[in-house]
């Protein structure tokens, strides 16, 4: 890159900012609001991985935020023939968490109720960021109503939101914190 990026262009000091592709919408626009969610949950998986947790879910957590990165620019994309060459979400990547989910449920107590988020703080920024991915899915669907790009990323969400709550109870067990089942007044 030979170009020094400056942080500030003042180009968004109008409540507009540019998606791929040069197109202006206003800040509060879907695609915005759906790549502004999967950036924060780029965030909230960082804060899980600077937790005291297991090398190799970390080495996890690096990749899914990796494949984030990619969500967000497919979702801030407006264009069919961009210069710019957009990175892709792939059958692998979705295949990737299903593994990990797999893999992690073998060690782990079948489910027989929901779960009270809570426990231990790692646990809870996980079942935090599963709730993040559920609306940042939420805001992927409806902009692949509205522009139509690859489902794989509202696949890649769903996947995602599976292997957190999954992660959470891995993580309950690693770090000794008792899960407490929901048992609602009926």
């Amino acid at each position: 890159m030979n170009k020094e990026w400056k942080i500030y262009t003042k180009t968004g000091d109008k409540g507009e900012t540019s998606l791929i592709g040069g197109t202006r919408v206003p800040k509060y626009h879907d695609r915005i609001e759906a790549y502004g969610t999967v950036d924060e949950l780029i965030s909230y998986i960082g804060l899980i991985r600077d937790q005291k947790i297991d090398n190799h879910f970390i080495s996890v957590l690096i990749e899914i935020q990796d494949r984030l990165m990619t969500c967000a620019s497919i979702l801030a994309t407006d264009c069919e023939n961009c210069e710019v060459k957009i990175p892709e979400i792939i059958e692998k990547d979705i295949e990737m968490l299903e593994n990990e989910i797999d893999t992690m449920e073998q060690s782990l107590p079948p489910l027989t109720s929901f779960i009270l988020p809570g426990g231990h703080q790692t646990v809870s920024f996980c079942h935090i960021a599963r709730n993040i991915c559920r609306r940042a899915e939420r805001l992927s669907i409806k902009v692949q109503e509205q522009y139509k790009y690859s489902e794989k990323v509202n696949q890649y969400l769903n996947r995602l939101s599976d292997y957190l709550f999954v992660l959470s109870r891995k993580l309950s067990i690693d770090l000794n914190a008792k899960e407490i089942p929901w048992k609602p007044r009926v």
